[in-house]
């Protein structure tokens, strides 16, 4: 029986000329499925959440760092993708033989680069959750949960952190709360508002200047040891950006205000400038009471760029060192990293958003909605680069409600002791020594002498496979970083990490 209306059968029948329909008509039968059912689905979700489990509860019995070479997975798959639908427990054999093969373990208790990125069981349900929504929440009217959940968890996270009331949307200012995908685009976005708000007092001053002009005296600032993100967010806004000068890898305030003079006195215009707490190289903290005031004495946007250390700021011990937060104009730190919730979840804060809402806004008929003006919403998509976003929220009221702050504090704190831990080992061993204070839960140390000696030890660390670092250098000096990042990790896994650089070293003084 056909469940198309009479013309279009009469239609079908026609245009195959043999008075016969087509499988064009069984094609749009609605009884003929395309999809995965959901009795399908139920079983292949239940699969995947116990190979989930079990992927993450042994994660430390698999080799941190693949051994497969550039160019392995091609050979693995079919040249083109598939024309008919392929069996979802097949896919499930091909994780362990295409995909596990080439994964290097981030969240193993022996992955000591970088820093760490979050994972937990409620973030990865409510990423669940998110893509079964799959709203794009670009407005208010797009999906209200996606704002108004947003607007009160970013309340939520900044009260944890004690931050000033002026950056939160529940005190009724100007201030506000965004969830982005990474600091470096909280970076390129503070900057970008810094920019328009500097152009734009400049051509108040001087009506005369057109805005090539004025652009081509910006400048901003960072410290020698601020990530390459803040570099390259200048090379992606049009402006110079100039590296001040660190002391024992701080910046301070007085260096700052002598780069300033200096520009103001060659007719530059100051405009913005990065306070990092919580170095990539090393975990130093600039020093924001310094640098704030020097900023606000200039009229020069302050950002604060806490991508790693922030999470630590949930405990009151550590807030001593965002002393200073007052005078920043943005702050941003990555719950992805080390607060448990799971890439991407990048928290940014704005004293006045309506810098970053003009400079990004543009508003045409089709995203705009009745509702408009009737709340004291944001709509995102004016907060950020990108027009779409994912309904982030979710993780992160899932993480605060199923661990409370005080599981959340518990976990920053016994990352950092085990840094401690691992410090303590090194210290003891006579041929090592730290390069760096030990800061939160990273611990950079060397062998002593040459540079040669610890770049060798670890090109042999990781090539003995069973743990993973990466290297630093500051003031020509080269070390390793040992980053605690492992929401797994154990005392024990501190002493099997240090006889990893033990037995490395060893082997080193046999060869020679």
């Amino acid at each position: 029986m056909s469940h198309l209306p009479d013309n279009s059968t009469k239609l079908l029948k026609q245009a195959n000329g043999n008075g016969k329909t087509n499988n064009l008509e069984d094609k749009l039968d609605p009884k003929v499925s395309i999809d995965m059912e959901a009795p399908e689905f139920k079983d292949f979700a239940k699969t995947m959440v116990d190979f989930i489990a079990e992927y993450l509860e042994n994660i430390r019995e698999r080799r941190v760092l693949p051994e497969v070479k550039p160019g392995y997975l091609k050979p693995l798959i079919p040249d083109e993708a598939p024309e008919k639908p392929e069996n979802w427990q097949d896919v499930m054999q091909d994780i362990e033989r295409v995909i596990m093969p080439g994964v290097t373990h981030w969240h193993s208790p022996k992955f000591h680069a970088y820093f760490p990125t979050a994972n937990s069981y409620p973030a990865i349900v409510a990423d669940m959750l998110s893509g079964a929504i799959a709203c794009i929440g670009f407005s208010w009217i797009a999906s209200p949960a996606c704002t108004e959940l947003e607007v009160v968890m970013m309340d939520w996270l900044g009260k944890m952190l004690d931050l000033p009331a002026e950056f939160l949307s529940c005190s009724g200012g100007k201030g506000g709360g965004v969830i982005q995908g990474t600091a470096s685009e909280s970076t390129l976005i503070a900057l970008l508002g810094a920019k328009a708000k500097k152009v734009k007092e400049v051509k108040a001053l001087h009506p005369e200047w057109d805005e090539h002009t004025i652009l081509g005296k910006l400048v901003g600032y960072c410290s020698d040891q601020a990530h390459s993100s803040v570099e390259r967010a200048g090379l992606l806004g049009g402006v110079r950006l100039r590296s001040v000068k660190s002391v024992n890898t701080r910046m301070h305030g007085d260096a700052l205000e002598k780069a300033i003079e200096q520009d103001l006195a060659e007719g530059l215009i100051p405009f913005y400038a990065v306070v990092t707490l919580g170095t990539t190289n090393s975990c130093a903290f600039d020093r924001l009471d310094e640098c704030g005031p020097v900023g606000n004495k200039h009229n020069v946007w302050i950002h604060v760029d806490a991508a790693y250390a922030g999470s630590a700021f949930i405990c009151p011990e550590y807030r001593h060192l965002m002393k200073g937060i007052e005078t920043a104009d943005s702050f941003n730190f990555n719950p992805h990293k080390w607060m448990l919730v799971n890439f991407d979840c990048s928290a940014m804060w704005l004293k006045d958003p309506s810098w970053v809402v003009n400079a990004f806004g543009v508003d045409p008929l089709y995203l705009k909605h009745d509702s408009k003006g009737e709340v004291s919403l944001p709509d995102y998509r004016h907060w950020q680069i990108p027009l779409g976003r994912r309904f982030r929220a979710l993780k992160l009221w899932f993480v605060l409600r199923l661990y409370g702050v005080e599981n959340l504090q518990a976990h920053i704190r016994r990352h950092c002791n085990y840094a401690q831990q691992f410090a303590d080992l090194c210290v003891a061993d006579s041929r090592f020594e730290l390069a760096a204070e030990v800061n939160m839960a990273l611990v950079c140390f060397r062998l002593k002498g040459s540079n040669e000696r610890s770049e060798a030890l670890l090109k042999r660390i990781n090539g003995r496979g069973n743990i993973h670092m990466v290297p630093s250098k500051i003031n020509d000096v080269y070390f390793l970083r040992m980053a605690v990042c492992s929401r797994f990790t154990q005392p024990e896994d501190m002493v099997y990490s240090w006889k990893e650089v033990s037995a490395a070293a060893d082997e080193m003084e046999q060869e020679q």
